[in-house]
C-alpha cells in the first residue's frame, strides 16, 4: 500500500514537472493516469521491494551528491586528456566483481560506472562487470571498489 502511494505520487510529480500544464482538468487527468498506472502495476504484482525500493529513497541522496562530484572530476580529467596536443591515452579493460545482493544494486553500480566520464560498463553478468576505460587511471581498482562499497552501503540500509 505504501509503495503504491509513493509510486503514484512520484509518477504524478514527474507528470506535473514534464507536462508544464497547470489547469485543473489536466492536473486531474494526470493524477488519474498516475493512479491508473499504479493500480495496473499492483494487479500485475510488480510493486515489490525490488521494483519500488522504499529503503533507498533518502539514503541515496549522499551517494548521488558524491557521484555528481565524481562525474565533475572525471569530466575535468577527460577534458585534460582530450586537450593535450598529443593524444596520449592508454585504454584499459578491467573486470570488477560487484558485491551488491540485489539486481537494482548491481544496476545502480553498473550505471554509476557508465555515468562517470572515461569509463563504460561493457558487459554485466551476475558475477562480474567488464569495464572499459579511456585511460588506465580511470580503471583504478581502488576507485571502482570505493564506488562498489558505497552502492552496497545504500543497498543494505
Amino acid at each position: 500500500m505504501l509503495r503504491g502511494l509513493f509510486l503514484a505520487l512520484g509518477l504524478f510529480g514527474l507528470w506535473l514537472l514534464l507536462s508544464g500544464v497547470y489547469k485543473p482538468l489536466w492536473i486531474g487527468l494526470g493524477a488519474a493516469s498516475a493512479i491508473a498506472v499504479t493500480f495496473l502495476l499492483a494487479r500485475m504484482d510488480v510493486l515489490d521491494s525490488e521494483g519500488v525500493p522504499l529503503q533507498m529513497r533518502t539514503s541515496t541522496l549522499p551517494y548521488w551528491a558524491w557521484l555528481q562530484a565524481e562525474i565533475v572530476k572525471a569530466n575535468i580529467a577527460v577534458t585534460r586528456i582530450l586537450l593535450r596536443p598529443k593524444l596520449d591515452i592508454s585504454p584499459a579493460i578491467t573486470r570488477v566483481k560487484p558485491t551488491q545482493a540485489t539486481d537494482i544494486g548491481r544496476v545502480t553500480f553498473a550505471n554509476s560506472i557508465t555515468l562517470t566520464p572515461g569509463t563504460v560498463t561493457v558487459d554485466a553478468d551476475g558475477s562480474e562487470f567488464i569495464v572499459h576505460a579511456i585511460d588506465e587511471a580511470f580503471a583504478d581498482p581502488d576507485g571502482l571498489a570505493d564506488m562498489d562499497r558505497r552502492v552496497t552501503e545504500i543497498e543494505q540500509r
